[in-house]
């Protein structure tokens, strides 16, 4: 019998055994599996902010063309339909007198005659996201003089002064006559009505002045030869940065890597969301988060307290329990149906009957909006926040509820004072959950009011300052519209990964926050201090 034991004994923790390594093998597994996905991202992501070096390239056209081009190559490849064997080709963006802003092309190795690094050539980065490469020669300045290179900078601070004072002058005295304009339109002010005819002057006089700067704005060029000789003019206005990848040292290529993180991070999108940055699209997505965060929290926490301190236990509570659980399982695309046909075909056009009957025909609630999309993420995080909560408030001790009914507090009160700030971690975990779940969707936010590219932020200077009812950007739209644009430009596939990229910071800071606030709450209600 003894033997038996020892045996039974030695088999169980043989098996035990086996299923610890099996376990940590798939956990090891899913680590690795995810550090490799995210130093993909990483790595296909930061390539799109480093500078890659201008090359000098002499290739054969299909046609039987010769070329002497400056490019960028982006990636060498196998063709498919070539045999085995053969030398991979070139996918190359080049610049030349018949294609200035850049082309790509794909040209097989067998074509290509000579590659060599031109130290001399520099990327141009222009202010609508594209790109020159070509060598600049000299400045262009008024009176058809022209200035040295080395005196780049000074000549575009000067070129900078010119347009700020053209903006000060559109934004200050143009937009003023216009204001004024308009309140003489509402008032029905005859034309040749004294007030009206000296705003009429006012206005030729300003935009005389914006001419005239938009002049001697034109007169300063940079000049600019490709790799055949032919010489490119591109206005000094039009440059947002010029560098010289080949002359650039570890550090160079560094501070033109935090340039381009800065600009990402601050600018707009442009050709077609295929470059430039992404500061719409990532204050959309905050925006909306936190919107929804506000409305999701309450409401969450009152059905969870109704269903843990209030419902009776029986089977209708159940069924709601299970309801609720099986709510978190629809797919994401039938909440955003729900929000087009209920929250904006139905309540936006009842709002807009009520409220903005003056603007119809034309809707302004009735219409896709960061409200509705932040509702509607509310509805559709709603079971997460409700589970967690209740997984928090099943926690709290029944001993402190004991206490507090026999100091005389009422049951509200017992709620109010002891029972949720004893189960705020909790809460705060539902809530880490819902902007993590938020925060990834694409599906239904598409259907309720974001877009590919909205012109103006939710938030600007006109009152009442926020609107809701405005479309939005989202970082999660952007990256799905851009990998249809970014099939055969690795520069636009890297704007894909860096917003990726920027997604899981996103998410990651606002759930570092939430869990500082929790371990914050878990330390005062849990430990008494």
């Amino acid at each position: 019998m003894g033997k038996w034991s020892i045996r039974q004994f030695l088999t169980n923790r043989q098996q035990q055994s086996y299923v610890i390594s099996l376990g940590a093998f798939c956990a090891g597994l899913l680590v690795v599996a995810l550090a490799c996905v995210l130093m993909l991202i990483t790595i296909r992501g930061l390539d799109y902010f480093w500078p890659r070096p201008v090359q000098s390239i002499q290739f054969e056209m299909p046609d039987g063309t010769a070329k002497h081009v400056y490019a960028q190559i982006n990636e060498r490849h196998v063709n498919a339909s070539a045999e085995k064997g053969t030398e991979p080709a070139f996918v190359f963006r080049y610049a030349d007198a018949q294609h200035p802003y850049g082309r790509s092309l794909l040209v097989e190795a067998n074509a290509v005659e000579a590659i060599g690094e031109a130290r001399q050539a520099a990327d141009i980065l222009l202010n609508n996201g594209t790109r020159v490469f070509s060598e600049p020669l000299a400045i262009q300045l008024p009176q058809s003089q022209l200035g040295e290179l080395t005196q780049y900078d000074d000549i575009q601070a000067t070129v900078k002064a010119i347009r700020e004072q053209i903006e000060t002058v559109r934004n200050e005295r143009l937009a003023s006559v216009h204001r004024e304009l308009a309140s003489l339109d509402l008032r029905q002010v005859e034309e040749d009505a004294p007030a009206r005819l000296r705003l009429y002057a006012d206005f030729e006089r300003w935009q005389q002045e914006v001419l005239r700067l938009e002049t001697q704005l034109a007169d300063y060029q940079l000049v600019t030869r490709f790799k055949d000789g032919s010489e490119f003019l591109i206005p000094l206005d039009d440059v947002d940065r010029l560098s010289y990848p080949g002359q650039l040292d570890w550090f160079g290529k560094m501070g033109i890597v935090g340039a381009g993180v800065v600009a990402f991070l601050t600018d707009a999108p442009k050709q077609a969301n295929t470059a430039g940055g992404v500061f719409p699209a990532l204050f959309g997505t905050v925006l909306m988060i936190f919107v929804m965060t506000i409305l999701v929290t309450p409401f969450g926490v009152l059905a969870a307290v109704y269903l843990n301190e209030y419902a009776p236990d029986n089977h209708l509570t159940s069924v709601i329990r299970i309801c609720v659980s099986n709510m978190a399982g629809v797919p994401s695309i039938v909440y955003g149906v729900f929000g087009l046909g209920f929250f904006v075909y139905l309540v936006g056009s009842n709002i807009d009957e009520l409220f903005f009957s003056d603007a119809l025909p034309a809707p302004t609630m009735g219409t896709p909006g960061v409200f509705w999309a932040s509702l509607t993420m509310a509805i559709l995080t709603l079971p997460v926040v409700i589970v967690a909560t209740e997984e928090g408030l099943r926690r709290v001790p029944e001993g402190l509820k004991s206490g507090s009914y026999a100091l005389g507090a009422t049951k509200f009160e017992t709620i109010w004072h002891t029972v949720l700030p004893m189960a705020s971690p909790g809460i705060m975990t539902g809530v880490i959950l819902a902007i993590a779940r938020a925060a990834g969707e694409v599906a239904p936010l598409m259907l309720v009011g974001a877009v590919k590219f909205a012109p103006n932020l939710p938030f600007d200077g006109e009152f009442p300052y926020l609107h809701l009812d405005r479309q939005f950007m989202h970082l999660g739209v952007l990256i799905y519209d851009g990998a249809f644009h970014s099939q055969t430009d690795v520069r636009s596939a890297s704007l894909m990964f860096a917003s990726c990229l920027l997604l899981l910071v996103v998410v990651f800071v606002l759930n570092v926050l939430a869990v500082i606030l929790r371990r914050r709450l878990r330390k005062r209600y849990l430990r008494g201090y």
